[in-house]
């Protein structure tokens, strides 16, 4: 849940604000199908708990090579995910700070500093880690909570003013609009099968907490994206820099809506503290498979992937600076396009596994027709550019295959 709830909510509202009940629509069909390929993770790491993650997966059912390459990609999404999530809690932090915004490449250094802060948070232990971020996720549902309660007694006591619902609002070309949108504030209902190597008994406590995890954050999502967009006008709630701000103030007063800033720098460090903790277990498992340079396997007293830790950070830091002379709005929406698209490909790939592993292959079938429309969904330009990413890791494989027969 600390994963999931990151950046996207506090402006996602605004996103599907000109959706209308096609949104509602839309988070229903994100949340059961998002909960189908995490039903497909959970059964796959019951039966094959020695997999390690859901590379592991991939390998067991095609090889090593397409395990390769979905776990490839899918560690330039989350790395580049670390990238997006800090650009988006320095941009919530240049509203108390308006020099970060005005200073050319600053907002760049402060996400660069963000990033090896938590990774020095998670050179101490996935235990140090797991600590940080349950902290930051009860902080974190303090105005998901907030808005809810608003939302309830604004609608007892008859003060609010809800888009009224007609059947022929609803299409299939806004829906899959709004679909593809609420799947980008999903992503990362995986990460506990990432981390499976960490966890104890992952056989039992990384399905339930993959499952749990998705659906009470689709709950939360479905409950309070639903509430800001149907709730305000239109033209206010699509147009506002900061929508859960914009609903508190329009339904309590200004004072707590300043707050709602605070709350979304802390649900950012929080979300990139776990992804950075994810960034260093997925290459430190694929280089125990000899997928990658062995030297990323190596672990300390504590567990902690310390090489494979530093190298992603340095990796997450590289691509910052290169974008450091664009404003903050165009770091995120640069790395956030690429951090998505790259990541639906693991999805089709372990729903494809599960087939072909005989487990729960009806689920599996639903998750890859659903992963494929997602695809088609994010747009041609966002999946080939993950297609380019995933081939362009080939040359490395080899290299750490030939290194280990070496």
């Amino acid at each position: 849940m600390g994963n999931m709830i990151g950046s996207g909510v506090f402006l996602l509202p605004a996103s599907l604000a000109p959706f209308g009940w096609n949104a509602v629509a839309g988070w229903i069909v994100t949340t059961a199908g998002t909960l189908v390929l995490a039903w497909v993770l959970a059964s796959l790491t019951r039966a094959s708990p020695g997999a390690g993650d859901p590379a592991g997966f991939v390998a067991e059912a095609f090889g090593e090579f397409p395990a390769f390459l979905v776990g490839w990609v899918y560690w330039v999404s989350v790395w580049t995910a670390v990238v997006s999530i800090a650009v988006a809690a320095v941009s919530y932090l240049s509203a108390f700070v308006p020099v970060i915004g005005a200073t050319p490449l600053l907002p760049a250094a402060c996400a660069i500093a963000l990033v090896w802060a938590m990774t020095l948070l998670n050179l101490r232990g996935v235990q140090a880690a797991g600590n940080f971020q349950i902290a930051t996720l009860l902080l974190k549902l303090v105005p998901l909570i907030a808005v809810i309660v608003i939302a309830a007694l604004a609608l007892c006591n008859g003060t609010a003013e809800v888009r009224p619902f007609a059947m022929s609002e609803l299409n299939g070309i806004d829906l899959r609009g709004a679909a593809a949108l609420t799947l980008f504030a999903l992503l990362g209902f995986e990460c506990a099968s990432i981390a499976a190597a960490q966890v104890e008994n992952p056989a039992v406590n990384v399905p339930r907490a993959t499952m749990w995890g998705t659906g009470l954050t689709a709950a939360l999502y479905l409950l309070v994206c639903s509430a800001i967009a149907l709730m305000l006008p239109e033209a206010v709630a699509a147009s506002s820099p900061a929508p859960f701000a914009t609903f508190v103030e329009r339904y309590w007063s200004a004072g707590p809506a300043a707050l709602v800033t605070v709350f979304a720098i802390v649900s950012c460090v929080g979300a990139v503290n776990g992804w950075v903790l994810l960034q260093g277990e997925l290459p430190r498992a694929m280089a125990m498979r000899g997928m990658l340079p062995r030297w990323l396997s190596a672990t300390d007293r504590n567990g902690t992937p310390r090489a494979a830790l530093l190298v992603s950070s340095v990796i997450a830091t590289i691509c910052l600076m290169f974008n450091a002379s664009r404003d903050m709005q165009g770091i995120y929406e640069f790395v956030l396009l690429l951090s998505t698209s790259a990541a639906l490909w693991l999805y089709l790939a372990c729903a494809l596994a599960a087939w072909k592993m005989k487990v729960a292959r009806g689920f599996a079938l639903i998750g890859a027709v659903y992963a494929l429309w997602t695809l088609w969904g994010a747009g041609i330009a966002a999946s080939g550019w993950s297609l380019v990413l995933m081939a362009a890791g080939a040359p490395l494989y080899w290299w750490a295959r030939r290194g280990a027969a070496v």
